[in-house]
């Protein structure tokens, strides 16, 4: 039986091959730590980062590639702004306060509970359309206040695939002047995305995930100027103004200190590159057919499933969240899908414990998820379609396992 991955959302598989290959070369012929040493090697790695960041740049469409910022993944760059952010305000005269929404991720939920707890912010949670997952941006424009120093906002959700309406948003953030923080986790690299178009400050968003490169390595984009209002942190060695004590303040050392996951980065680029080689253009033309395809086979066909998020192609990913009645633990369903069909998905909450409050799956123990990538085939989708109106036809029939 042929085991067919769906996990892309939490991490792409496969990698395009140059990926493996710009690993190896660095582990095996250059192994220096870039901007560390003025020898060959040391030179060659980092003309391969400064080339990493030109790649992320171009493709999302920013101002100045020293503001991709290299980061751990997407918690790291989503910590760093958000904190960044906040204690880059002048405490003294207010309380900072954000906006977030209902369909966030634990990597946003997460370090905004703990700035509340410690007393250090403020926060307004915007709700979200029950069925569809998308937010109203009329009501996060009644959320901000005259001490909102930040709006953040994921783009694509990881649970429903839901696609917000960021360029909205965006001219909202940019009219109240307030920046904007996107949450870019399950869209870049499969959407096309324009920062300057789109009204984005700050992007956050991993290496491993749509972008194709190795676990470890995540991004921030920091519109210039930016930087000037977020404080930093992480301080330490940066291979530059090694006779000051202090953070530099330039960019992207002042954000980047220590040595950096050099194969995982290097790696990245490659990734990147295969984005660049095919253009994001055909390949979201590419997922958008496989949505439509999906939605078309199982929207009201399939008796016992739900489909959760959008129905239709215009505001999602290709993320779907799906139960069958039956199957009262997702994480059955899961292994039945493995078990019996081949298919690998993931079960649970996703780490957006909102988002399936919002759509009423929170006291179910979530959904299963599945999740398509760049090498996920129409025959593919055909497969899955029929393997889970099988499932659903032999569960009618009091059948669990087909």
């Amino acid at each position: 039986m042929q085991r067919r991955y769906l996990d892309n959302a939490a991490t792409s598989f496969p990698k395009p091959p140059g990926v493996l290959e710009a690993v190896t070369r660095y582990a095996c012929e250059l192994g220096a730590s870039p901007g560390r040493g003025a020898y060959d090697e040391a030179k060659q790695a980092g003309l391969l980062f400064d080339e990493c960041r030109q790649r992320i740049n171009g493709l999302i469409h920013g101002e100045d590639p020293s503001h991709v910022v290299f980061t751990l993944n997407a918690s790291d760059a989503l910590n760093m702004a958000i904190r960044g952010i906040v204690y880059g305000c002048d405490h003294s005269k207010h309380k900072p306060h954000v906006i977030t929404t209902y369909m966030e991720h634990n990597s946003v939920l997460r370090p905004m509970n703990e700035l509340v707890s410690r007393g250090d912010a403020e926060q307004t949670r915007v709700k979200c359309d029950p069925v569809t997952g998308l937010v109203d941006p009329n009501d996060i424009q009644k959320a901000i206040r005259p001490n909102t120093v930040l709006i953040a906002v994921v783009h694509g959700s990881n649970v429903t695939g839901t696609l917000q309406p960021i360029a909205e948003v965006g001219r909202i953030a940019r009219e109240h002047g307030v920046p904007l923080l996107v949450d870019a986790a399950q869209t870049v690299g499969h959407v096309p995305i324009d920062v300057r178009a789109m009204g984005v400050d700050l992007l956050a968003f991993p290496g491993h995930k749509g972008l194709l490169g190795p676990l470890g390595t995540g991004a921030l984009y920091i519109r210039p100027g930016i930087e000037k209002q977020m404080a930093t942190s992480r301080e330490g060695g940066t291979g530059s103004a090694s006779d000051q004590d202090t953070q530099p303040i330039f960019m992207p050392d002042r954000f980047e200190p220590g040595s950096h996951n050099a194969p995982g980065i290097i790696g990245l680029s490659q990734g990147v590159k295969w984005i660049h080689d095919r253009g994001v253009d055909v390949l979201w033309r590419h997922q958008r057919e496989l949505i439509q395809l999906m939605i078309e086979r199982l929207t009201g066909g399939v008796p016992g499933l739900r489909l959760y998020g959008p129905q239709g192609t215009d505001d999602r990913v290709g993320v779907f969240s799906i139960r069958i009645d039956g199957f009262d633990d997702p994480q059955t369903l899961s292994d039945v899908l493995e078990k019996d069909f081949g298919l690998l998905t993931r079960s649970g909450i996703h780490c957006a414990p909102l988002a399936h409050q919002t759509i009423g799956t929170d006291q179910l123990g979530g959904t299963t998820r599945l999740s398509f990538g760049p090498f996920t085939t129409q025959e593919d989708v055909r497969y899955i379609c029929d393997s889970l109106a099988h499932l659903c036809q032999g569960q009618a029939a009091g059948v669990t396992s087909c």
